[in-house]
């Protein structure tokens, strides 16, 4: 199924973050500096959505570039909600409404949805 496929696709994005995030808050110089592994993170997270679109779209499915990229960032969302914040953020002493007021979580939503857009868009 389709969406299956648009939905795991989200599911890889969301890993390929959270790991991200974790091997960069043990590597001493950039753990103590959430801007940079914010920075490193966008960056990285425009390979992952590519990476994830190139999965999705080998059954040659037709769905628009931005459909699939808001469909990622929406799993990925929705994955933080009941992972990401309370396994990991409320442990740590922060909140639902912390994390999800966090400007870099957005940005990143949106570079997700974004990159796989713009890739799509060139891909012919």
């Amino acid at each position: 199924m389709k969406y299956f496929r648009a939905l795991f696709s989200g599911i890889l994005v969301w890993t390929a973050v959270s790991l991200s995030f974790y091997i960069l808050g043990i590597i001493p110089l950039i753990r103590e500096s959430f801007f940079w592994q914010s920075v490193i993170t966008a960056i990285c997270i425009v390979f992952f959505a590519i990476g994830a679109a190139k999965f999705y779209y080998l059954k040659n499915y037709k769905i628009n570039g931005l459909q699939l990229g808001i469909i990622m960032s929406l799993t990925a969302l929705f994955l933080d909600v009941i992972i990401t914040v309370p396994f990991v953020e409320i442990p740590n002493g922060r909140s639902y409404q912390s994390f999800f007021t966090s400007p870099i979580l957005w940005i990143l939503a949106f570079v997700n949805a974004f990159s796989v857009f713009i890739w799509k868009k060139y891909q012919k």
